[in-house]
């Protein structure tokens, strides 16, 4: 491990605070490291904005540590009120463990469960928090924490002291739980850093102070993730839409690449940091290079590519990335239209279909809907405006079976970017 961890993540902006900087450091330097971090199961599916800390995490492990990724089965249970203005609505334990489920499968894509010593751990707290009863876990747990301390938080003092607010006593205790997280995680795996959002400063710290209260000289540390905004001061991975997902169920492949590539000029040199592997040097180029042209959008289709890469694999990568570049007017052949390639345009791109073939061109395309009439049509073929399967169409242009590529559809490009698929009633 030649690289310290602590500077190559603090490089690459992964790194707001620490609790000790140089004990970090040193810690990193000493060898192998174990850290963790949490996410609460509130969805069946992770989104954009967990990427830095899963990112983070992948970093560790390609530098030899460890890294242990906690699915708060139990503290999902209670829901972590830092940052919220209201009380969480709670879950079951059936919604929990289906979440849970859901999760664990995105996670094999940012770090290795199966690669030597420093092979990730996956952990869910349910189940250690669900074999406390009440008694045990105020008397070993509870004892150690102070109401003065915990008041003093600021998400608590403001839910306290907006009288349109409230705070019950599930979401004021969550921070036990969470410290108790470490002080297990310690024990059981020799875990010595707690990574989370700036949020989580309180809950860290308080994890820290409950080891050292059990463990006399225990060296543990802790620190966090800054909040990536849009220029407008907009939580990043937000948008009109609603979240944007990591299921491809909940935001398809080609969303998810189009998310990145409408990636804002101001922030895309910090997002190739956090959201790739390139190195740094790479980075800068790349950047630079754009800054010259940035019309081109060169460093946001880098980024676009790496990141789905990452979440998605490279097969998906590569089919959404030439799905892009073909319906931003890309030149393509009818080769270049394979089933994976016409399943991911069909869903981006209205389709209709035809009841019989073959059929002239004019007249399907007024069937399905593409054009408001045959003479509308008519007219866009008559001015080179049309093309089926990527090959321009003319007056004489017939709509066979064979057009219609591994027995789904046409790819029908109408003037520069407008496009249709024509299916087989």
């Amino acid at each position: 491990m030649a690289q310290n961890a602590l500077e190559v993540l603090r490089a690459r902006g992964f790194i707001d605070w620490t609790t000790d900087d140089e004990g970090v450091k040193k810690l990193f330097d000493s060898g192998m490291v174990t850290a963790y971090v949490g996410f609460d199961p509130t969805a069946d599916s992770l989104h954009v904005g967990h990427l830095i800390p899963l990112m983070g995490l992948a970093w560790l492990q390609k530098l030899g540590h460890r890294p242990i990724v906690l699915a708060g089965g139990g503290t999902g249970m209670i829901g972590d009120p830092s940052m919220k203005s209201t009380e969480r609505n709670l879950l079951t334990m059936e919604q929990i463990a289906h979440n849970v489920e859901g999760v664990k499968k995105q996670l094999a894509h940012f770090v290795s469960f199966d690669c030597g010593e420093n092979s990730a751990i996956l952990a869910n707290n349910y189940d250690w928090l669900s074999s406390m009863n009440f008694l045990e876990f105020l008397r070993d747990v509870g004892k150690y924490f102070t109401i003065n301390k915990m008041i003093a938080k600021e998400h608590v003092r403001s839910r306290i002291e907006d009288p349109t607010k409230s705070l019950s006593f599930t979401e004021f205790a969550y921070t036990l739980l969470q410290s108790y997280d470490f002080y297990y995680l310690y024990n059981t795996y020799g875990c010595r850093i707690q990574l989370g959002g700036n949020d989580q400063q309180g809950n860290i710290t308080s994890g820290i102070d409950f080891i050292r209260k059990h463990e006399e000289g225990a060296l543990v540390y802790g620190g966090t993730n800054p909040l990536l905004l849009t220029s407008a001061g907009h939580k990043f991975g937000k948008t009109e839409g609603g979240a944007v997902w990591l299921d491809p169920a909940k935001t398809s492949p080609y969303q998810f690449y189009q998310f990145w590539v409408n990636s804002e000029d101001a922030t895309i040199e910090k997002t190739l940091k956090y959201f790739t592997f390139l190195p740094l040097e790479e980075i800068e180029s790349l950047v630079a290079r754009h800054m010259q042209a940035p019309e081109k959008r060169e460093a946001q289709r880098v980024l676009a590519y790496e990141i789905t890469k990452i979440v998605h694999g490279e097969k998906v990568a590569d089919n959404v990335k030439h799905a892009s570049e073909i319906l931003f007017g890309g030149a393509f052949t009818p080769e270049d239209l394979t089933e994976d390639m016409l399943h991911t345009l069909a869903a981006e791109t209205p389709c209709g279909k035809v009841a019989s073939l073959p059929a002239p061109l004019a007249d399907v395309l007024a069937e399905v809907g593409a054009c408001k009439s045959k003479s509308e049509a008519k007219r866009l073929i008559a001015g080179g405006g049309v093309s089926v399967n990527g090959v321009r169409a003319d007056e004489k242009t017939v709509l066979e079976e064979k057009d219609v590529l591994c027995g789904y559809y046409s790819l029908v490009r109408l003037g520069k970017k407008k496009y249709f698929m024509v299916g087989r009633a």
